[in-house]
């Protein structure tokens, strides 16, 4: 049926938004202009965080002049001066979160995860089979991280749980990055959080005469007490960005107005001692006898704290460490699952950089030398006391995995 050529009063319609030879595209005076944001300062903020343990006035970037500290300014000698090199690295790398964030808050990430054809070209058995097989939306991340770092000329290689082997950027970059680009990605349809890991090591020159493959893989598989800095951001109702460079665990939080993660959580310190307890404990029949053992313990209320244990687990590596990093308790993955380089090594450092332990169950993650890229293992992660009460148990570390694909 024809479109009426008329309208009478009165339907009066507005002249049309899209011009007829720019129709996804409107002028610019069609609409009005931006307002412009000013970055808030703490006095304004004072109604809803005085008082809160989130923004604190004392100790690395405190501040004594109650501004909203940026992370670049931050680093770039506001709270620690990590040298020009590595703030560059920093700001193109929270400008890939950034553009990660939208993308996992998009209403078409679900249609990119129906495009299967984005796996193909995957770097094959680097994700795994099965429920860890690549998702678009990782190879997505990967991509969007990869292109950063190499728009910041910083980097040297890159290492990732996505591709097989590392990738060698330029000869000349000072740093070295590991990272899973977007952990907890299959819960992404539930929206639950999800998050990206990262860490930066300097490049070890001495390899630089190795063949590049030989050197890429050498300068990826450093110990994580070679770390220069660490974080993960998490991607859920705020945007945060928890970073160390070796001074203290820090977190910032995206504002959207502005597009600046300012800082809200200065040296944080994980409690010595938590009441909360993330695993999936649906798989309690599998556990070793330790394990098992302090489980009931603490639940009931009958350990070293005599307190009640409450179980809180999301299934996204990033969220429930975030939540054991404010609140303390333990975090935790029994079996050889998560990575070594890019999961376990650098959660640690920011662990233990906030006053807590990363543990494979025996010994501390920071020290055991990678010997593969993406070599597994058991990763507990939290507060000292509780950390130290459940390798007590000594039997902790799951190494039968009925019913799972590893």
């Amino acid at each position: 049926m024809p479109l009426p050529t008329t309208i009478t009063p009165p339907f009066l319609c507005p002249a049309p938004i899209f011009p007829p030879n720019h129709p996804h595209f409107p002028p610019r005076n069609q609409f009005p202009p931006r307002p412009i944001f000013h970055r808030p300062r703490m006095a304004t903020l004072s109604g809803f965080i005085a008082g809160s343990q989130l923004v604190g006035s004392s100790g690395s970037g405190g501040g004594g002049d109650n501004e909203a500290r940026t992370l670049i300014e931050y680093v770039g000698g506001g709270g620690v001066d990590v040298g020009d090199d590595l703030v560059l690295l920093i700001h193109h790398l929270q400008y890939a979160c950034k553009k990660i964030a939208a993308l996992v808050a998009s209403p078409f990430n679900s249609t990119l995860g129906k495009h299967t054809s984005f796996a193909a070209g995957a770097g094959g058995s680097a994700g795994g089979s099965g429920r860890d097989a690549p998702k678009p939306l990782d190879i997505v991340s990967n991509e969007i991280i990869l292109s950063s770092l190499r728009s910041s000329g910083k980097v040297a290689v890159m290492a990732s749980e996505e591709d097989d082997t590392p990738t060698w950027i330029r000869d000349d970059g000072p740093f070295v990055v590991v990272t899973d680009p977007l952990d907890g990605s299959r819960n992404i349809d539930a929206s639950i959080p999800t998050g990206t890991i990262f860490g930066i090591y300097r490049r070890l020159e001495e390899l630089d005469h190795l063949p590049t493959e030989e050197k890429a893989l050498l300068n990826s598989l450093q110990t994580g007490t070679r770390l220069v800095a660490s974080g993960y951001v998490l991607y859920s109702s705020a945007t945060i960005f928890c970073t160390s460079f070796g001074s203290g665990t820090h977190a910032f939080t995206l504002d959207h107005s502005t597009g600046d993660f300012i800082l809200t959580h200065p040296s944080l310190k994980i409690p010595s001692r938590g009441q909360i307890y993330s695993v999936n404990d649906a798989r309690y029949f599998d556990w070793p006898d330790g394990l098992r053992l302090y489980i009931d313990t603490v639940r009931q209320g009958k350990g070293r704290y005599p307190k009640k244990y409450s179980a809180r687990y999301i299934c996204s590596l990033v969220a429930d460490f975030h939540r054991t990093l404010l609140y303390g308790g333990v975090t935790m993955n029994p079996r050889d699952h998560l990575r070594l380089v890019y999961e376990a090594n650098p959660l640690s450092f920011l662990v233990e950089q906030a006053g807590g332990k990363g543990s494979d169950g025996k010994n501390r993650i920071l020290s055991i030398q990678p010997v593969k890229l993406h070599q597994r293992l058991p990763l507990f992660l939290g507060s000292c006391e509780d950390m130290e009460e459940l390798e007590s148990y000594g039997n902790v570390q799951q190494k039968v995995n009925p019913g799972y694909e590893v």
